[in-house]
């Protein structure tokens, strides 16, 4: 509370049933984790013994883990490492991205990355909603739900993982949007007062940027592609020819082609909105990897 009233923390909450279950070790030794074969290891919990996981990557040197159970029912133990940057390639090659809800990335060079369909959970919520709380009904619909909405989240964490990371070892200079997702994904509707217009349009498009993975992809491109990430003013990249420098609205023929007004140079919409971007002035720097930090183990090396 004293956190609280001094302006540096939110109001305390109460702690939120199956959610961040789990404890963390400290003080972890290299002969505290074993390998047993090629899809299998061991880590010593105290007071508990040997405990098998399966290995699904290369562990580097580690210091701590924590030991966590989803609210799918998964059980996760994740050691506490520093990431080493992505090199690049050395070419000086510079790249734009542009991000969108068709095409989740395009690049100014004309590669394209597409987020992962995610499994509609609408049937799901509303069989929920259906139950009766405290009954074993509403209890595996709970499940059931939590078990999409995790394959939901693996599925988009994995896509940008690896659209990162190709990213950051192709290009030299990374320029990116510099977009508020918070501010764009803002319910539309009101107060009582003064109630919003287009809610139910605006949670549709709220819904299908935040499926795109925007903030996520930015994020592990910073750390993977450590300062040579550079975000850029988003202002009238989409209305700008590419070529010419001409801004229009009216160039933007649809969503998906772009025809300048003033020249006729015609292009992808989104292909001419990265070269804007590739070509652009940056705002802010790129975020560089701090150093370790005293905080627990975060899930950036998983093994389940």
């Amino acid at each position: 509370m004293r956190n609280f009233f001094n302006g540096t923390h939110r109001r305390p909450s109460w702690r939120k049933k199956d959610l961040s279950e789990g404890f963390r070790i400290v003080a972890l030794r290299p002969g505290h984790v074993r390998r047993l074969n090629r899809r299998n290891g061991e880590v010593l919990v105290p007071k508990v013994g040997w405990v098998r996981f399966r290995w699904s990557r290369q562990i580097p040197e580690f210091r701590s883990c924590r030991v966590r159970r989803d609210r799918a029912g998964r059980w996760h133990v994740a050691f506490a490492a520093v990431p080493a940057p992505v090199p690049g390639p050395g070419t000086g090659e510079v790249v734009g991205i542009d991000r969108g809800i068709a095409v989740t990335l395009a690049l100014s060079d004309g590669t394209t990355f597409q987020a992962p369909d995610l499994t509609p959970t609408g049937s799901l919520t509303r069989k929920l909603s259906r139950a009766k709380r405290g009954s074993a009904r509403r209890l595996k619909a709970r499940e059931a739900l939590a078990r999409v909405k995790a394959r939901n989240a693996d599925a988009l964490k994995d896509w940008a993982h690896k659209a990162s990371t190709q990213v950051a070892r192709s290009y030299d200079l990374i320029l990116i949007e510099d977009l508020k997702i918070g501010d764009m994904t803002r319910s539309a509707r009101g107060t009582p007062d003064n109630p919003g217009r287009n809610v139910a349009q605006k949670s549709g498009l709220n819904r299908s940027i935040l499926q795109q993975g925007w903030g996520m992809y930015a994020a592990y491109l910073e750390y993977k592609a450590t300062g040579r990430v550079q975000k850029i003013s988003p202002a009238y990249t989409s209305q700008r020819c590419s070529e010419c420098g001409h801004v229009d609205a009216r160039s933007r023929e649809s969503q998906a082609r772009f025809a300048c007004t003033s020249c006729g140079y015609s292009c992808n919409a989104d292909v001419n909105a990265a070269r804007n971007i590739a070509a652009g002035h940056a705002v802010r720097g790129g975020l560089a990897l701090a150093g370790p930090a005293n905080r627990g183990p975060q899930e950036l090396l998983l093994a389940s």
